[in-house]
């Protein structure tokens, strides 16, 4: 329908309906399965790659093309993924301190958590926790390298930093996952 992408950009300024569509469903799995690595959770991924395109549409008319469409997207859902742990943490801290002050019964508000069968799932859970305690440069870098298999290059451009930064919060990520990893499977 596009013939390049700069075509899809002038469309897309434009307010072209048909435009906006495509955009979304040539990205829209690009754009949820970035935002679920991040998440781990399939509807509130599903939320933030909304609110992604929304962006997108909202902001499109400020683009500037010295990126790909794509890194700017990239860009935009990790930003959005990032903002939705950070909130979810403060919600979560929150909770803690109005629990402790109403002294509330732990035991009504606990949530039994799913059991693994397969000693498989149990290391991949642990793996995923692992990674989400990494801090958040190293995660970033890894998550968008390793899940959504983008190159050194590719992270580089839409974390904003240079190659060598990414080669190097991978390496650090690796690292820090290999000495925690290690430590837990060890008091097992």
């Amino acid at each position: 329908m596009f013939n390049t992408e700069t075509e899809l950009i002038e469309q897309l300024k434009q307010g072209n309906e048909s435009a906006f569509k495509f955009l979304v469903k040539h990205y829209q799995e690009m754009i949820l399965k970035t935002c679920y690595h991040f998440i781990r959770d399939n509807d509130e991924a599903d939320d933030i790659a909304q609110d992604v395109f929304i962006e997108v549409y909202r902001s499109i008319k400020s683009f500037k093309t010295q990126s790909k469409l794509s890194t700017w997207m990239y860009r935009i859902a990790v930003n959005k993924s990032l903002n939705a742990i950070r909130k979810k943490k403060q919600t979560e801290r929150l909770k803690h301190i109005q629990d402790f002050f109403s002294f509330s019964n732990v035991s009504d508000q606990s949530i039994s958590p799913i059991e693994h069968k397969v000693e498989e799932d149990e290391q991949y859970s642990l793996l995923l926790k692992t990674i989400y305690k990494l801090p958040e440069n190293q995660r970033t870098a890894f998550i968008l390298n390793k899940y959504d298999e983008l190159s050194y290059k590719e992270v580089a451009e839409i974390m904003q930093t240079s190659i060598s930064s990414v080669e190097s919060l991978i390496f650090r990520a690796k690292k820090n996952l290999q000495k925690k990893l290690s430590s837990s499977l060890q008091k097992k």
